[in-house]
């Protein structure tokens, strides 16, 4: 298991420690594995969140430039919040505990410190001064923001393409859309860039895209996740929600156990 006394980045190899040392070619099929098979290995110290870290970046190397699904990164802050779960990995045990799983965020919610522009030119270069409370929650369930997933602008929209960004497509086929709004993070899951991604749902925005993708998601009960904090979204008595989306229905109950508020 990691032992967080050892953790120091002038000693950084230090950090694996006891932890089984995968093979390169083990390592690069890290991003194959469903997210709770992932989360039982960092749980029982056998992948740290820098490693998966690591397997994302590489992802989303490989592949952003094809499906234009993550425009919006942020590795070096969520190597911060690893060091910070890893230095205090003993200390969970809560029900939709994640245990430094890197996850992805769609560009409807505020992450502290990362760019948050909602798909459009008024706000492209707005950086967020504090977190949705969605991403505060998912930050003390021990989740990893690893970047923002493309929408189309304010979130309006069957498809994922804005004035700000190139448009994201279906991995699937890429003369095809990948549905929006939530498009960007259901062709995250499909392209393997990630385990767990966040959507947004008001008349399909989670549904759909994860039916274009061949991911899984879907629009949970108003109030059983944080809100929004999108104005005007309780119009006429209409209930945008934030819904969990994964490549399958087990990782999407993990997700929903991460999401649900207190």
């Amino acid at each position: 298991h990691i032992d967080p006394s050892l953790l120091d980045r002038d000693t950084f190899e230090l950090r694996l420690t006891g932890c089984v040392q995968f093979s390169d070619d083990a390592m690069e099929s890290l991003h194959l594995l469903e997210a709770h098979e992932v989360v039982s290995m960092l749980k029982a110290g056998l992948v740290s969140p820098l490693q998966l870290i690591d397997v994302v970046e590489q992802r989303i190397s490989a592949t952003n430039s094809l499906v234009h699904a993550t425009p919006i990164t942020c590795f070096d802050r969520a190597r911060e919040k690893a060091w910070e779960i890893m230095r205090n990995c003993g200390e969970f045990s809560s029900r939709g505990f994640l245990h430094g799983l890197p996850i992805l965020i769609k560009d409807c919610h505020a992450v502290a410190g990362v760019r948050f522009t909602e798909g459009s030119l008024l706000y492209a270069d707005r950086i967020s001064d504090a977190s949705a409370a969605l991403v505060e929650q998912l930050e003390a369930k021990g989740a990893i923001v690893v970047g923002k997933t493309n929408v189309p602008e304010f979130c309006a929209g069957s498809q994922s393409f804005n004035s700000v960004f190139p448009t994201t497509l279906s991995p699937w086929d890429l003369r095809t859309t990948s549905g929006g709004s939530s498009g960007g993070s259901a062709a995250a899951l499909a392209s393997y860039q990630c385990w767990l991604a966040t959507g947004t749902d008001l008349g399909g925005s989670v549904r759909m895209p994860a039916a274009h993708c061949g991911a899984v998601g879907f629009r949970v009960s108003p109030g059983r996740t944080p809100a929004n904090g999108e104005p005007g979204t309780d119009l006429l008595g209409l209930h945008s929600i934030s819904g969990p989306m994964a490549r399958s229905v087990r990782d999407v109950a993990l997700f929903l156990d991460a999401m649900e508020s207190n």
